[in-house]
Parts: C-alpha cells; structure tokens; sequence
C-alpha cells in the first residue's frame, strides 16, 4: 500500500529539484559564472560566491530529485533562495503582479517549498530511503 504523505514528499522534492535545476542550467547556458559573478560585484559580493549559486541551482537540486541529503539540498535551495530575492528581487518584495498575486510567487513558491521539504525529509521514494537523519 503506498503511503500518501511519502507520495507527496516525492512529488514536492521531484517538483522542486526540477524546477530549480532548470534555472541552474540556463544560467550554466547562459552567461556562466561571470555574468553571476559581474551581478554579485555589483552588490558588494565577492565574486567567487557565484559558484554558490551553482551549489544551489544544481547541485542541490539533483541531491533533491535523488532523495540523497535532501533536508540539507533543502536548506541550501531555501538559502540560495534568500538570497537571490535580496539580491535581484529587493525592489519588487511589496508589489502585486498583474494579474494580482505577489510579483515573487515563483521565488515565494521556491523558498517555502524548499523550507516544507528540509522539513519533512525525503519520504520512502527516494535513494536515501527514510533512513538516515539528512534524508
């Protein structure tokens, strides 16, 4: 009989790791660690935290979508996610989109889910199983 909260965990780390490692990706893609490293320069942040964003954006999430360390890869997504809002998004924390929600609820949605799964671990569908204190 499957469980449904081990079902939920899966389908909220799965989720989240994919969606993450995507925006990891396009930034590998994109400009790399120095367009990151210009954006962090620009804020009085040494530039060689950039490889940080990779720790966050993909690292993280593969730890995530595998269910190995994933109440650590939880943590570091909710940190990364932290500071890429007071990073690049400081400006819009109070504001509406326009169609009336929060202008971050895709960083707001990635920061409490990655917060909802370093609090609930893994679950049984995962590599690391239910055993082990990080999963």
């Amino acid at each position: 009989m499957i469980r449904s909260d081990d079902t939920g965990k899966f389908v909220l780390r799965v989720a989240l790791g994919i969606l993450i490692l995507l925006h990891g990706i396009a930034k590998l893609r994109g400009g790399g660690v120095g367009g990151i490293a210009n954006m962090l320069s620009s804020h009085g942040v040494p530039g060689a935290v950039a490889y940080l964003v990779y720790v966050g954006e993909v690292l993280a999430p593969v730890l995530l979508i595998a269910g190995i360390y994933t109440r650590a890869a939880g943590w570091i997504v909710a940190i990364n996610m932290v500071v890429a809002i007071w990073l690049a998004h400081t400006g819009q924390l109070w504001e509406l989109g326009k169609s009336g929600g929060w202008a971050l609820e895709l960083q707001g949605m990635f920061l409490f889910g990655a917060i909802a799964v370093a609090l609930l671990g893994a679950g049984r569908f995962s590599v690391g199983g239910t055993g082990g204190r990080y999963n």
